[in-house]
């Protein structure tokens, strides 16, 4: 795999990443934001739902529930990479210092590591 130099990165294209960046953590708020009212507590009141619809609910606060946790984490590395990008160390693993691959880094501008720290 090809590794880039910092100076290999165009303002552009720096531009670009830290575009894509902001706009998906701002998806991410808006998903957060409207999935709120399925991750609250379901009722378990059995004269209001059947048994069936309350297992349901259940299930879809549960599955919600580990998607948000998925949307925080990448929210994080979003931060993590934007605060990089701020400092001028954006384009380097955060664990072992190496150049991270320019494939890489189009594919998912949050991702922080190099694929063998990754592995």
């Amino acid at each position: 795999m090809s590794m880039i130099e910092r100076d290999d990165l165009s303002n552009s294209e720096l531009a670009d990443l830290k575009r894509r960046l902001i706009e998906r953590k701002a998806e991410l708020n808006h998903l957060s934001s409207s999935s709120a009212e399925v991750r609250q507590a379901v009722d378990l009141d059995q004269s209001r739902v059947g048994r069936l619809s309350r297992m349901d609910a259940l299930q879809m606060q549960a599955m919600e529930q580990a998607i948000e946790q998925n949307r925080t984490l990448e929210r994080q590395r979003i931060e993590h990479a934007l605060r990089l990008m701020e400092a001028g160390d954006y384009g380097e693993c955060i664990r072992c210092g190496e150049l991270i691959g320019r494939p890489r880094i189009h594919l998912d501008p949050s991702l922080i590591t190099c694929v063998d720290c990754a592995t």
